[in-house]
């Protein structure tokens, strides 16, 4: 008898200390669909905070999760964390989640339905669709994120709502057969252009929750990354 699916669930963190239990929370108690099991992968960007420790005392306080930890002796930025992550996942499925609280685990089944129905390759969680809460932040996020995702979807020849989602999930083989590059926020754009080339693959998009944060509360993404991945969406489509 074989043994069931895994989901392998990166998550890159830098200075998280203070909410990582709380997702770690979340993600421990999501019962996944058709019986899959979790892998968790947080990568520490080299954080100046207890990041490490507040990963430490969770591992100890929940020995039956499968929970591994790697940190990066230097900062290099959330692509980074993440090809680290991708690297070292051993799962059927892989999905991002981010060390904040901005989007909900509990919407992990919606995103791999259609993977699991046999539909699709990859799904990106929409926040520009469906009926789910999105809380109300900063208009001129709103206006560079459609911005952004239409310069992508024209030069990709797709048509998604959320390019910049964090919520992207991938069979792993087909993530780690990419060759990535950006080592920050040009993650996103990335490797939406090197997937949308892959001959045949299936993308689809399903709407999700969004809990946003501010400066304040800790959101790192500025103008600048926004400059950048209009250069990554020109160089890598």
């Amino acid at each position: 008898m074989s043994s069931p699916a895994t989901l392998s669930i990166v998550i890159p963190a830098f200075n998280e200390a203070r909410t990582l239990h709380r997702i770690l929370d979340r993600v421990r108690e999501v019962e996944l669909i058709n019986g899959l099991g979790k892998e968790l992968i947080v990568v520490d960007d080299a954080s100046t905070d207890d990041t490490e420790g507040a990963v430490r005392r969770y591992q100890q306080a929940h020995p039956e999760l499968d929970l591994a930890y790697h940190r990066h002796l230097i900062n290099r930025g959330k692509g980074a964390a993440l090809h680290t992550g991708i690297a070292r996942a051993t799962g059927d499925y892989l999905i991002i989640q981010d060390a904040d609280l901005e989007y909900d685990p509990r919407e992990y089944n919606e995103l791999l339905q259609p993977m699991l129905d046999g539909f699709a390759d990859v799904v990106y969680g929409s926040r520009f669709q469906g009926s789910k809460p999105h809380r109300i932040l900063f208009f001129w996020h709103t206006i560079g994120n459609k911005f952004l995702t239409t310069l992508s979807n024209a030069f990709n020849n797709l048509n998604l709502t959320d390019m910049e989602t964090c919520y992207k999930l991938f069979r792993t083989e087909l993530v780690q057969s990419l060759y990535l590059e950006e080592e920050r926020f040009g993650f996103e754009p990335e490797v939406t252009a090197k997937v949308a080339r892959i001959p045949g693959v299936r993308i689809y998009e399903v709407g999700i929750s969004y809990y946003g944060r501010t400066y304040a509360e800790g959101k790192k993404i500025g103008w600048r990354d926004g400059v950048r991945a209009i250069w990554c969406i020109v160089k890598y489509s």
